[in-house]
């Protein structure tokens, strides 16, 4: 049995220490300190694009979709191995997927402070993707490849011909398929233009991810065919999804997940797996991984802490011993808001250090 991927977990580490420090405002602070300088144009890479484009921190979500499918398939694996079937695992992952929906539409209540019916959370989406990239889990890589381009094909072809009323311009924020979706399910339209009706498209990050995960655990493939594999895979969603975006056919739109978006935020992730399984699971330069791994082994649990506790309390208790004091020597506002945005980070660093430490591993 192949030896554990340690690259997936160091990556799944990564991704949630990159939104613990949004949630603690880290990338505003910086992004103020670096106001009216060169540097503001990196900070900038750490928020959503406005619409049509690509900016780095559009690349987060479908990275963490991407990660779900591999540790899926990874958990589907070793469970096999055990003797427990697809169907006796099924229950199993319908029951997951329903609290990752509760969970996704209770964080919204706790954004709003009150009672919401939204559906635009992560872990929403995820449920939905969760449920459809496990029921074609066994297939070959084909049929999955396929299926994941069919479903990018089936929103393009939705957002094109379902033309409802005012709903009739598919790629303007508010006038779409998408939008006209939410006002039927939740009665409600997103004013950044986020939708609901993501999940269809972006089902193909989570069934990517679910392949390339097969991929590595292949013991019958050598390393060098997975990278080679992986490149072309990565270079050709990049290509696909550039030209489609330069020609018009279909934009980089992030907030509605456009066919163009899908392929190329799934080619960068492909491809920084790829860097990663290289540099960590085939070169062994992984001393420093404990760093990323010991967040990436209770995912869930510190995005569900950063995202009540810490963005409800902790943040604001930091600011006040951290921040509170830097004032009394007059030091610049902004900076006293970013040393204590780094302790903040810091501290939900060290709360996943202490439970990996104590062997406490939060799961679904």
């Amino acid at each position: 049995m192949p030896n554990r991927l340690l690259s997936l977990d160091l990556m799944r580490g990564l991704i949630m220490i990159l939104l613990a420090a949004e949630s603690t405002s880290l990338y505003s602070r910086l992004h103020a300190v670096a106001e009216g300088n060169g540097f503001e144009l990196v900070t900038r890479q750490f928020f959503h694009h406005e619409w049509h484009g690509l900016l780095f921190w559009d690349l987060i979500q479908p990275g963490f979709m991407i990660m779900a499918g591999s540790a899926m398939f990874l958990s589907f694996y070793y469970k096999e191995k055990k003797g427990i079937s697809w169907s006796k695992n099924l229950p199993h992952i319908l029951l997951r997927s329903l609290k990752l929906f509760l969970l996704g539409t209770a964080l919204h209540c706790v954004y709003s402070g009150k009672l919401v019916w939204e559906l635009w959370n992560v872990l929403t989406q995820l449920a939905f993707t969760t449920v459809i990239a496990y029921l074609i889990i066994r297939r070959s890589y084909f049929f999955q490849g396929l299926v994941s381009l069919g479903l990018i094909l089936l929103s393009e072809i939705l957002y094109r011909t379902v033309l409802v009323g005012e709903f009739n311009q598919p790629f303007v924020i508010g006038k779409n398929f998408g939008s006209y979706t939410d006002l039927l399910v939740m009665g409600k339209i997103n004013s950044g233009g986020w939708v609901f009706i993501n999940f269809i498209p972006t089902a193909a990050h989570t069934i990517w991810g679910v392949l390339a995960g097969k991929l590595l655990m292949d013991a019958a493939i050598s390393q060098q065919q997975k990278i080679r594999m992986l490149l072309i895979s990565g270079i050709g969603l990049l290509i696909v999804g550039y030209l489609s975006d330069l020609t018009g056919l279909s934009p980089i739109i992030k907030r509605i997940c456009t066919g163009s978006f899908v392929l190329v935020s799934g080619g960068w992730i492909v491809l920084l797996m790829t860097f990663l399984y290289w540099l960590v699971d085939i070169r062994g330069i992984n001393r420093n991984a404990w760093i990323f791994t010991v967040v990436g082994m209770n995912a869930l649990f510190i995005y569900l802490f950063f995202e009540t506790v810490g963005h409800q309390w902790l943040n604001g208790v930091v600011a006040i011993f951290v921040k509170g004091p830097l004032d009394l020597l007059a030091v610049p506002e902004n900076f006293g808001w970013l040393l204590s945005a780094f302790v903040t980070l810091f501290l939900e660093w060290y709360l996943c250090y202490f439970l990996y430490k104590k062997k406490i591993f939060f799961k679904l």
